[in-house]
C-alpha cells in the first residue's frame, strides 16, 4: 500500500507565496516520475510541474518563472514553491507518484485559494 499525502494549501492574496509538500509513505522506495497536477473547479485536472523519468523537470507553461519543483534525494517527497500567486491558480492540487513498475499514485489533494 503506498499513500501520497500532502500539505501546505490554503488561502494566499494575489502576489503571495505558499509550498506545498508531498510525501510517500508504504512499500514504495524510489519513484520514477513525481510532480503536481491542479484541477479547478469545471477543468480537467492539468499538469503543474513535474520531476520526468529522466530527471529533468518540466513545467506548465502557465506557471513558468514563478513556481518550482523540488525533491529529495531519494525520491519520496517533492516541493511546490509557488510564488506571484494569481488568483487562476486556485484549485486543489494533486500530488502524483509513478512507481518503477508503473504503477500510478495520486493524493488526496489540497486546495489552494487565491483571492483578496
Amino acid at each position: 500500500q503506498v499513500q501520497l499525502v500532502e500539505s501546505g494549501g490554503g488561502l494566499v492574496q494575489p502576489g503571495g507565496s505558499l509550498r506545498l509538500s508531498c510525501a510517500a509513505s508504504g512499500s514504495i522506495f524510489s519513484t520514477n516520475r513525481m510532480g503536481w497536477y491542479r484541477q479547478a473547479p469545471g477543468k480537467q485536472r492539468e499538469l503543474v510541474a513535474e520531476f520526468t523519468s529522466a530527471g529533468s523537470t518540466n513545467y506548465a507553461d502557465s506557471v513558468k518563472g514563478r513556481f518550482t519543483i523540488s525533491r529529495d534525494n531519494a525520491r519520496i517527497a517533492v516541493y511546490l514553491q509557488m510564488i506571484s500567486l494569481k488568483p487562476e491558480d486556485t484549485a486543489v492540487y494533486y500530488c502524483h507518484a509513478v512507481s518503477y513498475g508503473y504503477a500510478t499514485y495520486w493524493g488526496q489533494g489540497t486546495q489552494v485559494t487565491v483571492s483578496s
